[in-house]
């Protein structure tokens, strides 16, 4: 179809007749990509009603919404081996123009800075030493706990802007710059928090491979606390804290799937505290397309 005929289209969205309405509409949201340039532009004329208006923006999201909503079945049903991907889709769902080349070349500058200051001789303290330093230190990064609930924690663009977050965030930045150096950390998924657990290396199987046993654990890392070694005697505690009883998923890693799945009901959380209940059902509903949480 071509522009004329797009343009001519979106014309008849203005039509009061919410059944001739819903077939114009449905017939743009079937156009995908090649219908949001026009949209954009139609958006920006001055003398446009308000129904104008507000439907030009709902057809924008429902069609950002959908490509979203497939870029993540792809990544479910790839196998959710790349987190960076995972994460990337989440803040393409706010951020539909996010650059993700500058995403990544962001982390590629501080998993230089990390790893000019690394070597084989080190051992697995020192090495995560050094990687906090220059992560928390030197870059900057840190728990947001004043305003911990923003939805901007959960977004890894945002953190690599403000470099602040959540836990959860933090880990993820945290690991896929670890994986990339060949460290190996990986998320657990600990009620009301999340860490990271430093693996011995000669028990990794794959970036998301099955829940790894407990005995392969050599250590925990708060990135919500600059960093902070943790054992399985202050996870112990932190449970006791809350009146939890423990099960192995609070000492093994999860999935990457699990991982994404949390930061989809984190930001679903975010929003229902600000009463936003649209973005919170859009949220949730990709959230569900991700299934059940592991155990």
């Amino acid at each position: 179809m071509s522009e004329t005929e797009i343009r001519a289209l979106i014309t008849l969205i203005e039509d009061p007749d919410e059944g001739v309405y819903n077939q114009v509409r449905q017939r743009i949201v079937s156009l995908g990509d090649h219908v949001v340039p026009v949209l954009e532009r139609a958006w920006e004329y001055d003398d446009l009603g308000d129904l104008f208006r507000n439907r030009i923006e709902d057809l924008l999201h429902t069609i950002h919404y959908g490509q979203v909503t497939d870029r993540l079945k792809a990544w479910r049903d790839g196998g959710c081996e790349d987190l960076l991907e995972g994460a990337l889709i989440i803040s393409r769902y706010r951020y539909p123009d996010l650059d993700e080349h500058k995403v990544k070349a962001r982390l590629a500058a501080i998993r230089q800075d990390i790893w000019l200051e690394l070597n084989d001789h080190l051992t697995a303290f020192e090495k995560v030493r050094v990687f906090n330093h220059i992560f928390f230190q030197v870059h900057g990064f840190k728990g947001n706990k004043r305003n911990y609930h923003a939805p901007q924690n959960s977004y890894i663009n945002e953190v690599l802007d403000s470099r602040t977050g959540n836990p959860l965030s933090l880990a993820i930045i945290y690991q896929v710059i670890a994986e990339d150096l060949g460290l190996p950390l990986r998320g657990v998924n600990l009620p009301n928090h999340f860490v990271l657990a430093y693996l011995d290396e000669d028990s990794i199987g794959g970036t998301d491979s099955a829940q790894h046993a407990e005995e392969n654990v050599l250590f925990y890392i708060n990135a919500f606390s600059q960093g902070d070694i943790l054992g399985r005697n202050e996870i112990n505690e932190f449970l006791q804290k809350l009146q939890i009883e423990p099960r192995p998923s609070y000492y093994t890693p999860c999935t990457n799937r699990d991982i994404i799945r949390r930061q989809l009901n984190n930001l679903a959380n975010s929003y229902q505290k600000m009463g936003d209940t649209e973005r919170q059902e859009d949220l949730e509903k990709l959230r569900d397309l991700l299934g059940g949480p592991e155990e």
